[in-house]
C-alpha cells in the first residue's frame, strides 16, 4: 500500500527533527561548557614546582660550598707563594755563603798563626793561595770576574778615573794604576775600578 505524501512528508520532517536534534547534541559536546581545572592536578603541579625550587635550592647551596672551598684553596696557595718568594729571597745566597766559609777558615788559621809568630813569609803565601782560590770559587760557581785595568785603554764603563796624568809616550788615555779593584757578575760591572790614567799631550 503507497504511502500518501502526507505521510512521507511527516517521515521526511521527523527525520530531519532528529537530525536536528542529533547536531545539536553534538555541538553541545564539543562547544560545552570551559571544563574547570580539577583541584588535584593543580595541587600537584604546585607541588612539582615546589620540589624544582628545592632542588635548585640546594644546587645552589653547593655551588656556593665549592665556591667557598676554591676560595679558601686559592688564599692558601697565595699564601705559600708568599711563603715560598720570601724563603727564596732569604735563602737565595746560601750557596755563596757556603763557599766563602772556606775562606773564613782559612783567614782565622793564618791569623792564629801570625799570633803565634809564625813565618811572615808563610803567611804571604798562605795569604795569596786564599786570595787565589776565592777568585777562582766565585769566578766558576758565581761568574764573579776582576777587572784588568793596569795598561788597558781607559774605559768609563768599566773605571772611574780618580787622578790623571799627561804622557806624553801615550797615544789614547791608558790606566797607570789601579787604587781599588773593579769587579763583573756575569759581564755587567758590579764595581768600576778606581784608576789613575795617563792621557796624551
Amino acid at each position: 500500500m503507497k504511502k500518501s505524501k502526507e505521510e512521507k512528508n511527516s517521515e521526511l520532517e521527523q527525520e530531519i527533527l532528529k537530525e536536528e536534534i542529533v547536531n545539536e547534541a553534538e555541538n553541545e559536546t564539543t562547544e560545552g561548557p570551559e571544563v574547570q581545572e580539577d583541584p588535584v592536578e593543580e595541587v600537584s603541579q604546585e607541588e612539582i614546582l615546589s620540589e624544582k625550587v628545592k632542588e635548585l635550592e640546594a644546587a645552589n647551596a653547593e655551588l656556593k660550598d665549592q665556591m667557598l672551598r676554591r676560595q679558601a684553596e686559592l688564599d692558601n696557595f697565595r699564601k705559600r707563594l708568599i711563603r715560598d718568594k720570601e724563603d727564596a729571597i732569604q735563602f737565595a745566597n746560601e750557596n755563596l755563603m757556603r763557599d766563602l766559609l772556606t775562606f773564613l777558615d782559612n783567614m782565622e788559621r793564618a791569623i792564629a798563626a801570625c799570633k803565634q809568630g809564625g813565618d811572615v813569609k808563610s803567611l804571604i803565601e798562605g795569604l795569596e793561595m786564599t786570595q787565589s782560590q776565592l777568585m777562582s770559587t766565585l769566578d766558576k760557581n758565581w761568574g764573579l770576574k776582576a777587572i784588568d785595568s793596569v795598561g788597558q785603554e781607559f774605559d768609563p764603563s768599566l773605571h772611574e778615573a780618580c787622578m790623571m796624568a799627561i804622557d806624553e809616550n801615550l797615544e789614547k788615555e791608558t790606566v797607570l794604576e789601579e787604587f781599588q779593584k773593579g769587579y763583573t757578575l756575569h759581564g755587567r760591572v758590579i764595581r768600576p775600578s778606581k784608576v789613575k790614567i795617563g792621557k796624551p799631550e
